[in-house]
C-alpha cells in the first residue's frame, strides 16, 4: 500500500450510445470511430450481431466486420473482441451489447431451482464480459437498444403505470462502468447521460460526427503516455537514468516495472561484457609484452 500524486494516465475511452432502433447508433459509432482514428477506418473493427447492420454504412471506408451469431452469449463477444485486440483494432465497435443481456435473462430463465440463487450462475458472466471491455487496449463504443420504461404510481388510490423515459436493454447500472454515454433520439440528436471526461457537460442536443471522435482522442492523449514512457526507457542507458524514468513515471510504476527491470537487466549485462572484454585485452598485452621480453 503506497500513498502518491494523483496522475491521468492516457486513456482508451470506453463508450456507450443508447438509442432506440433507427436512431442511428451504428453510424454514429462509425463517425467516433472515423474521429477516434484519425480517418484511418482500417483501425476499426466492428462487432455485428444486429443482423449485417454493419455493412450499410460500407460507403464510409474500409472497416472490419466481425458478425456473430446466436447463441449471443458473453464469451462469444469475449472471443471476437480478442480477435480484435490480436489484429490491433484502435477501435472496436460492439453493436450491440443488448443481446448478451437478452442471452442471458434467457438462460437464467432456463435453469431450474432457485431462481435467486440462480443468479450466481448469470453474473460472473456478465462481469467477465464487463471487465473485458474496460480492460482491452482499445477504444470501445458499445451500443444498446433502448425501450420505454414505466412504473407504478398511486393516484386516488389506485395504481396507474406512467412513462418515465428510455430504458437500456442491458443489466441496471451498466452505464456507469463507461466513460461516457451518449443519448441518441430517432432524429439522430445526441445528448450526454453521463460525461467523466467534462466535454460534454451541459451541451445542447447535437449531432454526432468525426469531429466528436477527434474531440474525444484529443481528451484521450492528455496526460502520461505509458507508449512515451516505454520508448524512454529503452534508450535509457544507465542505471542511473532508469532510476530518473522511474521517479519521472512514479504513477506508472505497475505497468512499468517489469520493462525497468528488463532494461536493466540488459544495461548490466552490457556493462558486464564491457568489463569482460577490457580485461580480456589486458590480459592479451600482458601475454604480449612477456613473450616479446
Amino acid at each position: 500500500m503506497q500513498l502518491r500524486k494523483s496522475a491521468r494516465k492516457q486513456a482508451k475511452i470506453k463508450m456507450a450510445l443508447q438509442g432506440s432502433a433507427g436512431s442511428g447508433k451504428t453510424m454514429s459509432s462509425l463517425l467516433l470511430a472515423k474521429g477516434l482514428t484519425n480517418n484511418d477506418l482500417s483501425k476499426v473493427a466492428v462487432i455485428d450481431s444486429e443482423n449485417g447492420s454493419a455493412d450499410l454504412y460500407a460507403h464510409l471506408g474500409e472497416y472490419n466486420v466481425i458478425r456473430i451469431s446466436p447463441p449471443f452469449t458473453p464469451e462469444k463477444y469475449i472471443q471476437a473482441i480478442d480477435i480484435c485486440l490480436e489484429a490491433n483494432m484502435d477501435v472496436i465497435v460492439l453493436d450491440s451489447i443488448s443481446q448478451v443481456w437478452d442471452e442471458l435473462i434467457d438462460f437464467h430463465s432456463k435453469l431450474p431451482g432457485n431462481s435467486f440463487t440462480n443468479w450466481n450462475k448469470v453474473t460472473p458472466r456478465q462481469k467477465a464480459f464487463i471487465n473485458k471491455i474496460l480492460q482491452a487496449n482499445a477504444h470501445i463504443i458499445a451500443t444498446m437498444r433502448t425501450k420505454q420504461d414505466y412504473v407504478l404510481n398511486q393516484k386516488n388510490g389506485k395504481y396507474i403505470p406512467e412513462k418515465v423515459g428510455l430504458k437500456a436493454v442491458q443489466r441496471d447500472g451498466v452505464d456507469y462502468e463507461f466513460t461516457l454515454v451518449f443519448e441518441v433520439d430517432i432524429k439522430h440528436f445526441a445528448i450526454a447521460s453521463k460525461d467523466r471526461t467534462g466535454l460534454f457537460t451541459n451541451s445542447p442536443d447535437f449531432k454526432i460526427s468525426e469531429a466528436t471522435g477527434r474531440l474525444i482522442l484529443d481528451w484521450c492523449h492528455q496526460g502520461l503516455s505509458i507508449e512515451k514512457a516505454k520508448k524512454e526507457i529503452a534508450e535509457c542507458t544507465t542505471v542511473e537514468g532508469l532510476r530518473h524514468l522511474y521517479q519521472k513515471y512514479s504513477s506508472l510504476k505497475k505497468e512499468l516495472n517489469n520493462t525497468i527491470l528488463n532494461r536493466k537487466q540488459e544495461i548490466e549485462k552490457v556493462k558486464s561484457m564491457i568489463v569482460d572484454n577490457k580485461e580480456i585485452i589486458h590480459n592479451n598485452k600482458t601475454s604480449e609484452n612477456g613473450i616479446s621480453s
